[in-house]
């Protein structure tokens, strides 16, 4: 009689299994997998469409098995206010890094999470631009060295760096946002929590839902994959502390802020 065999872990079924891109080191991987286990908990994997614009968030349609659209930089929210608005039994969802959303994107961003679009957001923050030679980024932080920034970012002249959890919580619209770190387990798997609620925040309450990921740069942060890890933790997390921002699942209106009444007009002013 054949022994049972019990898994502890396994790949997503949505998750395609081939391998990825990214330099070693980089959890731009475990953020995808997280998706891509979301994805498949929540049982959306038919009706879920991913929006992938520019830089290493690009290839995630090679790595998740659902529809995906194209957008231009900084545009994700955008795209997905469309397609949500035109396909509203689906589940849409962007991935984007910093340089998209934080800088180009500044403005989708902070509009679609205002009116309450109803789209998750996933966040990928490493601090630099990392697909085009590791450029300053609106989130890197002062003192850092990049191509651009060759003695390190300072306050005069380049800015503080963008808390972009913090931006939003400020905002009456969103439903949920988060920042979790991709580094030790114990991160991950606050991460993974997170990151189901920020799709919950669409899926069952209707609304918008942003995750940002704190996450690792070893090739242009000038380090070994150990080093990025230790400074994940030690410079980013100083910073970027983890935790939820905006938690508004029971809201007692549900769906976009567009849908909750009217508010002042001028002449009430």
């Amino acid at each position: 009689m054949a022994e049972s065999v019990k898994v502890a872990y396994a790949a997503p079924e949505c998750m395609i299994d081939q391998t990825m891109h990214y330099c070693p080191g980089c959890t731009h991987g475990i953020a995808a997998r997280l998706v891509a286990e979301t994805i498949d908990e929540l049982g959306i994997r038919d009706r879920a469409i991913g929006i992938s614009p520019v830089g290493c968030s690009v290839y995630l349609y090679d790595y998740i098995d659902c529809d995906f659209a194209q957008a231009a930089h900084g545009r994700a929210p955008a795209v997905a206010t469309g397609l949500s608005r035109a396909l509203p039994d689906c589940v849409v969802f962007t991935y984007q890094g910093d340089g998209d959303l934080a800088s180009i994107g500044t403005a989708e961003i902070v509009h679609a999470a205002s009116r309450n679009e109803r789209m998750t957001v996933v966040f990928i923050n490493n601090a630099v631009f990392g697909m085009t030679q590791g450029q300053s980024a609106p989130t890197t932080l002062l003192g850092q060295r990049t191509s651009t920034s060759p003695r390190g970012r300072q306050a005069k002249g380049e800015g503080y760096p963008l808390r972009v959890s913090e931006m939003l919580a400020t905002l009456e619209g969103p439903t949920y946002v988060a920042r979790a770190a991709l580094g030790a387990p114990k991160y991950v798997t606050q991460a993974k929590r997170f990151m189901r609620r920020a799709f919950e925040a669409q899926v069952i309450h209707g609304g918008f839902g942003m995750l940002e990921l704190l996450s690792s740069c070893p090739t242009y942060w000038g380090m070994t994959p150990a080093e990025a890890m230790r400074w994940l933790e030690e410079g980013m997390m100083a910073y970027y502390p983890v935790g939820e921002f905006v938690d508004r699942r029971d809201r007692e209106t549900s769906g976009s802020v567009r849908e909750g009444g009217e508010g002042l007009r001028v002449s009430d002013r």
